[in-house]
């Protein structure tokens, strides 16, 4: 005869057991593999429920490891809202064979040179690794033919890779978005042209910058574009994904309804004086030599895409100047053309040099009540904006303060949607495609600016 009590401990205990095994299924342990941008420790500025606090991180010894570790261990220690991380270091020359023997966790965090990440990337899901990844992942036609076997690779092993895409998140950007989804106030789309595209993004950046309350040390590498990129490949990956983002939203793109019109690369200098406040060295490295004329060196850090996609004209230009006007910082300039009116993002002094977005009709019955209304149905998604008439045909978007978080923010907003993801062991179906076709339009316009 089963003795009845004893049979209901066994099974509390059982199910405990199993809950405990399925909550460890879900923990995330992370791997960060030579961490050379500081964009490596602005996902750890955030603590998080799914992430074991222990990380092991892998690299060549260096200030750039030596850097990451400074600031994580900022984070730990700042007296309001400190984190908890425990990272272990592995830092010998090959750390990439080591991370891959080793295997301490399962995802891969990976943000550094940009030229060596899809071989990072190509390494961890060969070991049945996820991988997290700031952008650019390829900066080359060479890097793009890889990524396409890395995706077969992770759907055959159900793995997951993503890449980082923070300007998804900035407030302005994503009411944008969503105004361009109201037919009432938006319409739709409109076809666009050369000169006047249905949808642009440009952004300006600032070489030397303050990143978490200091002056950013920025690893010399960073301006040799053998290493990092051109402009056209790297900042311009988050604007072609908004391109995407916004004027089709949760839709697959496909490599095919992408036409190249034109694109171009241009150069920024830098004096020396201006290259030691911005890496902290005496003098040029071999490798930037080639750069160098009379002590300026140029760096192909700006580009521009003119572009179709689905028919409809884009274009997305990024600029690297050397340091931001005092009070100023990093700026984004944006317009979506619709049928009914234009929804424009402005950076510069008028706006304090602040992200705002504005609102410009062109002309209709009713367009301001439709308005108020779509703002108060907006309201669950952004509580507290507001629509305010600056001239009969422009309306100003007030955001509240607690909704501007800041870009050093959004890398936590990103990494707890990648938890959700990696919980589920899905991706949204649009999210690989896109990714793909966005760097199918990268890749494609930079050998069009190098036929040049």
């Amino acid at each position: 005869m089963i003795n009845t009590k004893y049979f209901s401990l066994i099974l509390i205990f059982t199910l405990f057991i199993s809950c405990s095994t399925n909550e460890e299924k879900y923990k995330v342990k992370l791997i960060t593999v030579d961490p050379g941008h500081f964009h490596a420790a602005l996902i750890q500025k955030t603590s998080y429920e799914d992430i074991d606090n222990i990380i092991d991180v892998y690299a060549p010894d260096g200030p750039e490891v030596r850097d990451f570790l400074d600031k994580i261990k900022g984070y730990n220690s700042r007296a309001v809202d400190p984190t908890n991380w425990t990272i272990n270091t592995h830092l010998s020359d090959d750390f990439l064979d080591k991370m891959v023997a080793d295997k301490l966790g399962n995802v891969i965090v990976v943000s550094g040179k940009n030229s060596k990440k899809i071989d990072y990337v190509w390494a961890a899901v060969k070991a049945g690794l996820n991988v997290y990844a700031d952008k650019p992942l390829v900066v080359n036609q060479e890097g793009f033919e890889k990524l396409k076997e890395v995706i077969k690779i992770a759907k055959e092993k159900n793995l997951l890779v993503y890449d980082i895409m923070t300007e998804r998140y900035e407030v302005t950007t994503s009411i944008q978005k969503e105004l361009s989804m109201q037919t009432d106030v938006f319409g739709t789309l409109v076809d666009g042209s050369l000169l006047a595209p249905a949808i642009s993004k440009e952004s300006i950046h600032h070489l030397s910058k303050n990143v978490s309350g200091k002056l950013l040390v920025r690893p010399a590498w960073f301006l040799d574009t053998n290493q990092q990129g051109d402009g056209i490949v790297d900042v311009t990956t988050h604007l072609v994904d908004l391109v995407q983002w916004e004027a089709f939203p949760e839709q697959i793109i496909d490599q095919s309804e992408i036409e190249i019109i034109s694109s171009k690369r241009w150069t920024t200098s830098l004096s020396i004086d201006q290259f030691k406040k911005i890496t902290a060295l005496e003098t040029y490295p071999k490798y930037l030599q080639k750069d160098v004329t009379s002590d300026t060196l140029s760096i192909f850090c700006n580009g521009e895409i003119n572009y179709t996609i689905r028919g409809k004209h884009a274009r997305v230009s990024v600029i690297w100047k050397n340091e931001a006007p005092e009070g100023t910082g990093d700026t984004h300039h944006s317009i979506m053309r619709g049928t009914k009116s234009e929804l424009i993002i402005k950076q510069g002094e008028e706006e304090n040099y602040k992200p705002t977005l504005y609102v410009h009709s062109k002309g209709g019955n009713n367009f301001g009540s439709n308005l108020q209304k779509v703002v108060a149905s907006l309201q669950e998604l952004f509580p507290g904006i507001t629509a305010k008439n600056i001239s009969d045909s422009q309306w100003k978007i007030i955001i509240p303060n607690v909704l501007k978080i800041g870009h050093e923010a959004h890398f936590g907003q990103v990494t707890t949607k990648f938890l959700e993801y990696l919980k589920n062991r899905k991706l949204p179906e649009w999210e690989v495609p896109n990714m793909m076709t966005k760097y199918y339009t990268t890749t494609q316009a930079y050998e069009k600016a190098l036929e040049k």
